[in-house]
Order: C-alpha cells, then sequence, then structure tokens
C-alpha cells in the first residue's frame, strides 16, 4: 500500500479537482474495486473533504430531487413508477449508506460528488491535503498533481491539451504547444529528493532536495526566457542568441545565453551562490540591468549578500558545489550549522543541535552517496561529535 499512494493520491487529488482524464478515472475505478482496503482508503481519504461540505450536502438532501434519485437507485433499482411511490424522510436517507453494500459505498461517493460538481455545489478551492514527502506540479490554474517519481505519463493542461511527457525521474515539455501567452508551471521537490526538468528549449535543469522552480510552459519567440528558482539547481542551458535565458531569485538575477552553472537560493541562506561550470553568464540585482552586472568565467563562484546586497566573487572546485547531483555532499570552511541544513535537505531528517558552541565551528569533510549514519560517524569518531537519532530526528551533543 505505501508504496502506491504517492501515485493513488495524485489520482484522487486529480479526481476532486477536475483533472483527471478518462484513463486515469478507470485506474482509479480499478483500484478501488481490487480491494476492500482500498476502497475503505479512499473513503476515509474524502472524509474531511466531506466532512466541510456537510452543510451543501444538506441542502443538496432537501433541496435536490436528482440526489434523492441516485440515493433511491442504490437502494432499490426499481422502474422509475415504483420508485416513485416510495417515499422517505431526509433521514432516511441518511441511515441508507450503511446499510448498502461496500460496493456501493463507492459507487455512491462518486456518483455523489460527481453529480455535485456538475451543478456547482462545491465551488471552494478547499485543497487536498499533499503528503509532505510528494513531488508536486502546480499548474497555470493552481491544481496541484502529486509526481510519481518513477512514473511514465503525459503532462496536460488545464484545459486537457498535451505538453510534455513525464519519463521516470524527468519531466520534458515539448516545444509543438501552440501557445500565445506565458503560462507557468511550477515543480517543488521536498526534503531528501531530487529530480530534473527539460524545459520547451530544450534546456536541462537538475533540482536538489526543497527546491522550487516556477517556468513557462513554452518560451515564447521575441521574449527572454525567464524562471524563476527558490533553492537549488543545475542549468545546462540551450544556446540561443536571440533568447537570453535568465534565472530570478530573490534580489539576484542570473542572464545566460548558453552554458552550465549552478545556483544556490535557499531562502534561509545568507548568499545566494552562483558556480560557473562553462560558459560565461552575468550576475545583476532587481535594482541593475546586465550592462551593471558582475561577469563570470569558469570555475568562478559568484555571490550575492543578502544583507548588504553586495555581489563578491573567489576560484573555486566547482566540484564542491555540483556534487550533489549525485548524491554527494562537500562541506569546506563550512560551519556547523550550515552542515546540519544541508543535511536536513539531503535525508529529509531534522537536526537539532543541543551544544550551541558547536553551530559556528568550520569543517571541511567529503562523501559520496551514503547513509546518513556513516556521516554523523564520521564527525563523532573524527571530532568526538555526540550523536542519536530519535524518531526521524537528529540530536548533536
Amino acid at each position: 500500500m505505501d508504496q502506491i499512494n504517492s501515485h493513488i493520491l495524485k489520482l484522487i487529488s486529480n479526481y476532486i479537482s477536475k483533472n483527471i482524464t478518462e484513463k486515469e478515472f478507470h485506474e482509479l475505478k480499478q483500484w478501488i474495486h481490487e480491494d476492500s482496503k482500498n476502497k475503505q482508503f479512499f473513503i476515509d481519504h474524502l472524509q474531511i473533504y466531506k466532512k466541510v461540505r456537510i452543510i451543501q450536502f444538506a441542502e443538496i438532501l432537501d433541496k435536490d430531487v436528482a440526489w434523492h434519485n441516485i440515493v433511491s437507485k442504490l437502494k432499490n433499482p426499481l422502474p422509475q413508477n415504483q420508485a416513485s411511490k416510495k417515499t422517505a424522510s431526509k433521514s432516511k436517507y441518511i441511515k441508507l449508506i450503511p446499510t448498502i453494500s461496500k460496493y456501493a459505498a463507492v459507487a455512491f461517493i462518486f456518483l455523489a460528488i460527481g453529480y455535485s460538481y456538475q451543478n456547482g455545489y462545491f465551488t471552494s478551492t478547499k485543497k487536498v491535503a499533499i503528503p509532505s514527502e510528494s513531488i508536486t506540479l502546480q499548474l497555470e490554474n493552481g491544481s496541484i498533481q502529486i509526481i510519481n517519481e518513477d512514473g511514465s505519463t503525459q503532462l496536460v493542461d488545464e484545459k486537457g491539451d498535451v505538453i510534455g511527457n513525464q519519463n521516470g525521474h524527468q519531466l520534458v515539455y515539448s516545444n509543438d504547444v501552440k501557445k500565445e501567452t506565458l503560462a507557468y508551471n511550477t515543480l517543488t521537490v521536498p526534503y531528501g529528493k531530487r529530480f530534473e526538468i527539460k524545459l520547451s528549449d530544450g534546456t536541462n535543469v537538475h533540482l536538489n532536495a526543497g527546491t522550487s522552480l516556477k517556468y513557462p510552459v513554452k518560451f515564447l519567440k521575441g521574449e527572454k526566457r525567464q524562471v524563476f528558482l527558490n533553492g537549488e539547481a543545475f542549468f545546462s542551458v540551450a544556446k540561443d542568441a536571440k533568447h537570453p535565458f535568465i534565472v530570478n531569485a530573490e534580489h539576484l538575477n542570473v542572464e545566460v545565453f548558453g552554458t552550465e552553472f549552478n545556483m544556490s537560493a535557499y531562502p534561509e541562506d545568507i548568499d545566494t551562490d552562483v558556480v560557473l561550470v562553462e560558459g560565461s553568464v552575468g550576475m545583476y540585482k532587481d535594482s541593475q540591468t546586465m550592462k551593471e552586472g558582475t561577469m563570470l568565467v569558469p570555475g568562478t563562484k559568484g555571490s550575492l549578500n543578502k544583507e548588504n546586497l553586495n555581489i563578491s566573487t573567489a576560484k573555486v572546485n566547482t566540484l564542491i558545489y555540483t556534487s550533489w547531483r549525485q548524491g554527494g555532499l562537500f562541506f569546506r570552511n563550512m560551519t556547523f550549522k550550515n552542515i546540519a541544513k544541508k543535511i536536513e535537505r539531503q535525508y529529509n531528517m531534522k537536526v537539532i543541535i543541543t551544544n550551541k558552541l558547536l553551530e559556528n565551528e568550520t569543517f571541511n569533510a567529503n562523501f559520496n552517496e551514503e547513509p546518513i549514519e556513516k556521516i554523523l560517524s564520521y564527525f563523532s569518531d573524527s571530532f568526538n561529535i555526540k550523536y542519536s537519532i530519535k524518531n526521524n530526528i537528529v540530536y548533536i551533543n
């Protein structure tokens, strides 16, 4: 059950938000019918939504003849001329649900919610709870879909038009989509996971844990290619001299024409860092233009200090800043407070430092893709830093 919950939650979410395709609808129905536990899971998942709509349900029961017909047919599918002879109070209709079979109960929920949507009863934008560990895709209309990491499916917009495909850990957007205005999607990757996007112009973007990227479904001819980053990403930008590529983060813009670079813009970090691997980029603040910006050459890191908004540059080993794509961790003259934050993002575990004197001490270390216990053991063995793990929380003593 746990292995398929993310995908099933996506189908349920699509159903409630009216973004479900015919294929997905049949898949969801088939899953519900496979096992009584699946039916109960579906029913339980809709309970919160149903409870907040109880007033609307009561009004429908009182006023809507069609609703009564649905319930009547589920209870006793008699011919219409016979069924019309039977009468019941509102309380009797409510009591029907426990008496019918589990199969009919599921059918009742499908019919009831579907009918109510069609007749405009549920106009609230109440959101379905989405697990915090899920990768999500927000469409232009605000609806949110859960991305199954191992999935392979078509990407569709709010109108049902195909805009690309998902191939496992990558979303691939098509350049053949007909768009006359900019329409944005936002991909959000939670702690403990990484994901990739291939934008409509062929630009590849690797997103690190705890990152969201807002980007157009299709870049428009004659306009700059602009995306918005919150977190960390590695960009391999497709060359297009007529359409500069701009990454916007808080207070900072990075403009390129075709290049490879890493950008780290987590809101909790003091600096926004840009590390250039290949090509050239210009960094400039919101109040500036590209002509006033700071140009970087390969092997250089540019940093914007968020407190004083000054930009500084330094020669660096780019591998230190790009190894995260393979699950690696590099710490160079890094405070333990920042090391703890990187561990939180990488492993989706809360780190609490009880020894406050340790927070600002600096360390050097590097790891490949390792279990968190191995990293913590290194600090324990090398620097006598004690730790314990309880309920997915790491305590540093």
